[in-house]
């Protein structure tokens, strides 16, 4: 099986903008669909609650023609478009699909933030975790969504073997972004988020990038945008993962990042797996 995870900052952008960082997105959309993975996940939507619109619909059929999709949308009392989440998935799948509730704090179950495809083997579900914002002011609120979502997954894992990506805005060790000097009190490498990742994965879980490649170094899926030298120089971080249960992480085959040249932001990453 070939998987593909994307934090695509704005699917109606991607779609419908004619701007240089659209058309670069939708660049990227073009290499995704050509390598024709089995699934593709993608997080931050930002699309409303009902979801994309038939213009969306259309784009989407034109470039994944063999697909169906599902989404989840933020939703009232949460933000409106902001945040959310979406599967596409080859018509020859033919998935159950979930939209569960985590037990999170504040309005973080209503922000489309999981989604969950149940196959007779194994699971496939994707998470949009919940940044620690500016300031950590929802620092502590993010503990306990970490909480509450280790707990989803080992409840997932206890029925069969499970495959996880996502956005999970956290650089796990000091390899994993450029700067770890500099960061330490900043949102996605707090010595709190660290912590809870460290617990995800000791809750039975392999992050596939290690497992693969070890230590090597360098080697990211975010770069701000906001810094235009960022990309160039490669001053990154390490926050999108391919995660699967221990059980099955000796049929990892690849997990490996997908090359978006100019474009900063988050890039795929990208999972081949024997199941």
């Amino acid at each position: 099986m070939l998987l593909i995870s994307w934090n695509i900052d704005s699917l109606n952008a991607a779609l419908t903008s004619d701007s240089a960082r659209a058309q670069k997105t939708r660049h990227v959309l073009t290499q995704i669909a050509e390598k024709e993975p089995d699934i593709l996940a993608i997080q931050e939507t930002k699309l409303r609650a009902t979801g994309p619109t038939k213009k969306h619909v259309e784009i989407l059929a034109k470039m994944f023609p063999d697909y169906e999709y599902v989404w989840r949308s933020s939703e009232e009392p949460a933000r409106k478009g902001y945040a959310g989440t979406m599967y596409l998935y080859k018509k020859t799948l033919e998935p159950v699909v979930t939209y569960p509730t985590i037990g999170a704090p504040d309005t973080m179950d209503f922000e489309g933030r999981i989604i969950t495809l149940e196959f007779p083997k194994y699971f496939v579900t994707q998470v949009y975790t919940p940044n620690a914002g500016g300031e950590l002011k929802r620092l502590g609120d993010r503990q306990g969504w970490d909480k509450k979502y280790i707990e989803y997954l080992q409840k997932l894992d206890e029925e069969k073997p499970v495959l996880a990506s996502g956005d999970y805005n956290v650089a796990h060790e000091e390899i994993d972004l450029k700067h770890p000097e500099s960061n330490h009190h900043s949102a996605g490498f707090t010595d709190e988020e660290r912590a809870d990742f460290t617990e995800l994965l000791s809750a039975g879980f392999t992050d596939s990038f290690r497992k693969i490649h070890g230590n090597i170094p360098e080697v990211y899926s975010w770069w701000a945008q906001r810094i235009k030298t960022a990309k160039a120089n490669n001053s990154g971080w390490r926050i999108d993962y391919w995660l699967t249960s221990n059980r099955i992480a000796n049929k990892i085959k690849k997990s490996e990042m997908m090359d978006t040249g100019e474009r900063a932001d988050h890039c795929p990453i990208v999972l081949e797996i024997d199941l």
